[in-house]
């Protein structure tokens, strides 16, 4: 015991935790006059509870070749600083109008960029921006009060070195801003991902609100054959859901040997498939979750598997994701 405490202990102490004193530095993708205002509320709901600075960055694809951005020399650049220039008021326009107050945002309070790749870029204005985090809204065709990834998310999804918070479509938020934090354990590498279970401990502990640990045991995910006269899934199932149980007792011991004065409890959703097992939680609108991604490579970076990936599109609440850090 001795030992995983001091091992917690180290790890908690190496696991960067970007709050407190200084402003939390987010980055909001968000595009004026497309799909929704989704991010800056998100962004607005953060800061409800923890200071910010904040700043708005738009992406414009260059189709053309380099070539021809050369023959327009000072005109591209005149009518790209126009751009910039309409885009930052309409970001201070929607800034207001989510009730983000004027001490949160940056000087540049709005950046128009322009290259071939629009992941890239965010990731590069990010980058510029010293960002803890990058809000980026829902796809126009998620349902309400879900998130669904577009092509530049989904790229961000599998790359991104920094931190993503994933703002779901329409989605009401607590006036009193964050009032729980959630950590979703969904595999059993869930439960040695120190940089997550210490990031969402210390963030509770800071804002002085509960920590909930999730696990989920979905059925139905696979169908026996029809020559199967035992339905394997059903049995996996089960043995998932004791494993699943025993995981949060141990994660929940090991937060509380660094935290012993969070309050932390654990629930297991279960139901028919991903949809069934996260509708069996109840969700408040002050909810935050905090769920890893897959270590992939030698780099530190966002990687959504595939079971994160299913398990996504149902979720009701705002997500951060964090870059998988390889063991």
């Amino acid at each position: 015991m001795n030992e995983q405490v001091s091992r917690a202990s180290t790890v908690a102490e190496e696991t960067p935790a970007p709050f407190g004193s200084a402003p939390l530095r987010v980055l909001i993708a968000w595009q004026s006059g497309q799909f929704g205002d989704e991010p800056i509320n998100t962004a607005a709901w953060l800061a409800r509870s923890l200071p910010l600075r904040v700043r708005a960055a738009s992406t414009m694809l260059r189709l053309w070749p380099t070539t021809s951005l050369s023959k327009l020399g000072r005109r591209y650049k005149q009518w790209l600083a126009s751009e910039t220039t309409s885009y930052a008021k309409s970001v201070r326009r929607a800034f207001t109008e989510a009730g983000l107050a004027k001490n949160s945002w940056d000087k540049k309070v709005g950046v128009v960029l322009d290259g071939p790749s629009e992941s890239t870029l965010l990731t590069e204005a990010a980058e510029e921006f010293d960002a803890d985090l990058v809000i980026v809204g829902s796809h126009a065709a998620a349902p309400k009060g879900r998130f669904l990834s577009g092509t530049t998310t989904d790229s961000l999804l599998h790359s991104s070195p920094i931190p993503l918070a994933l703002a779901p479509s329409r989605i009401k938020l607590s006036k009193r801003g964050v009032t729980r934090v959630n950590v979703a354990l969904l595999d059993s590498q869930d439960e040695d991902n120190d940089q997550v279970l210490f990031f969402a401990g210390a963030l509770a502990h800071h804002l002085r609100v509960p920590l909930r640990l999730a696990a989920f045991s979905p059925t139905g995910l696979t169908e026996p054959r029809l020559d199967e006269r035992i339905d394997f899934s059903t049995e996996l199932s089960a043995v998932w859901h004791e494993h699943a149980l025993a995981m949060l007792d141990r994660v929940r011991d090991r937060l509380l040997d660094h935290l012993p004065d969070l309050e932390i409890d654990t629930v297991l959703g279960s139901g028919i498939g991903w949809a069934g097992a996260v509708d069996a939680l109840k969700w408040k609108k002050g909810d935050l979750l905090c769920m890893g991604s897959t270590p992939s490579g030698p780099i530190e970076r966002v990687f959504l598997g595939s079971t994160a990936a299913q398990f996504l599109p149902h979720v009701p609440v705002p997500v951060i994701i964090h870059p998988a850090r390889n063991r």
